[in-house]
């Protein structure tokens, strides 16, 4: 009898124990992997990446354009009088000034489109994790990128890839 107690209390110490295991293990996310892949990120990043790609082959057609007017003013450098010279040159200074101006204004929407993007999936992926760890009884995500050495069991993100799609399937960034 004393034999069948102690089996009953070594079953309930496991029991309670093993329940409890996935609540106390850290499960992550690999969030890097989350925003190139769900369906939200793939969009704004392949429209992010066509603006880029049509903006920067115009900013290259006008570097093209501006480099052949530098070499017509610099052949007609003896034939005209030095002071036209001057204001040619002084002129595509300027061209060349403004265009550099306007690739980094370009840029910098990008980037910060790029950013508001992120955000706005990290903001969308946050009540999804929340919800996840509730049904599941899970007490902490972390990043993958925190994490040395971790077995694969707990990684979530293709759950959460999954749920996300369902939920998002498009960002504003713009």
């Amino acid at each position: 009898m004393k034999f069948f107690i102690n089996l009953l209390y070594f079953l309930c110490f496991v029991f309670f124990t093993s329940h409890n295991l996935n609540a106390d293990t850290p499960h992550f996310v690999d969030f890097r992997y989350v925003l190139n892949e769900s369906v939200a990120g793939k969009k704004a990043q392949t429209d992010l990446k066509k603006r880029l790609e049509k903006n920067l082959k115009e900013f290259q057609a006008k570097e093209k354009t501006l480099q052949e007017s530098e070499k017509k003013i610099i052949q007609q450098k003896k034939i005209i009088t030095p002071e036209e010279y001057k204001k040619k040159v002084q002129e595509l200074r300027s061209q060349v000034s403004k265009l550099q101006t306007d690739r980094n204004k370009f840029l910098k929407i990008i980037s910060e489109q790029r950013q508001k993007a992120k955000n706005e999936l990290l903001k969308n992926v946050n009540p999804i994790i929340e919800n996840y760890m509730k049904s599941k009884g899970i007490n902490m995500v972390i990043d993958k990128r925190n994490i040395l050495v971790a077995s694969q069991n707990f990684d979530i993100t293709k759950e959460v890839i999954k749920l996300l799609n369902e939920k998002v399937k498009t960002v504003n960034y713009k």
